[in-house]
C-alpha cells in the first residue's frame, strides 16, 4: 500500500459521519392517574358518546452519566360525552425512558431526544393508557399513533412565537 492509498482511506475515514448508537436503558411510570368521573358522578351508560382528547407533552434533560438522557412524555386524555360534555374519565400519564446515545451530532440532538426517543417508548405507553381505559370499566382505548416530528415543529413555532410577543414584533403574515 503506498503513502497515497493511506492517505486517501484516511481522508474517507474522517468524511463519515459517526456511527449513531441509541439503546433505551430502562422505562418506567413516573406518574399515572386515572379517574373514573362517570362512576363517581353515577352516570348511566345508556346514551354515552364518547369524544376523546389527547394532549402529549414532551420533555428531555441530560443526565450525570456521559451520554445518557432522560425523555419524559406526558398524556393527559380526557373522554367526554358528546350528548352532553360530561367527563367520562381522565388519564394522566408520565411515561420516562432512560437512553443511551452516542454519534449524534450536538446540533441534532435536541431533535433527536424529541422525536426518536418518543417514537420508540410509544408503543408501551400506549398499551398501558389501553390497559387502564379498559380496567378503569370503559372499552380499551387503543390511541392513534402520535407523530412526534408534527409535535416537535409546532412546539418550535409556539416558542418562536412566544419569543416575537415578548421582543414586541408583530409576526409577518402571509
Amino acid at each position: 500500500m503506498t503513502d497515497t492509498d493511506q492517505q486517501g482511506n484516511g481522508a474517507a475515514a474522517a468524511a463519515t459521519p459517526p456511527k449513531v448508537n441509541m439503546r433505551i436503558l430502562a422505562q418506567y411510570m413516573r406518574d399515572l392517574s386515572f379517574e373514573n368521573v362517570a362512576a363517581q358522578k353515577k352516570l348511566q351508560g345508556g346514551n354515552v358518546q364518547p369524544d376523546i382528547q389527547v394532549q402529549v407533552s414532551l420533555d428531555a434533560k441530560k443526565r450525570e452519566t456521559e451520554n445518557q438522557y432522560e425523555v419524559g412524555t406526558k398524556f393527559k386524555i380526557t373522554s367526554r360525552n358528546k350528548t352532553d360534555g360530561e367527563t367520562l374519565f381522565l388519564i394522566e400519564l408520565d411515561y420516562v425512558g432512560l437512553f443511551l446515545i452516542e454519534g449524534v451530532p450536538e446540533g441534532q440532538l435536541h431533535p433527536f431526544l424529541l422525536i426518536e426517543c418518543p417514537r420508540m417508548v410509544f408503543p408501551f405507553a400506549r398499551r398501558i393508557i389501553s390497559d387502564i381505559s379498559r380496567d378503569g370499566g370503559f372499552p380499551p382505548l387503543n390511541l392513534d399513533t402520535v407523530d412526534f416530528l408534527a409535535l416537535y415543529k409546532q412546539e418550535l413555532q409556539r416558542q418562536a412565537a412566544q419569543k416575537q410577543a415578548q421582543s414586541g414584533e408583530t409576526p409577518a403574515t402571509n
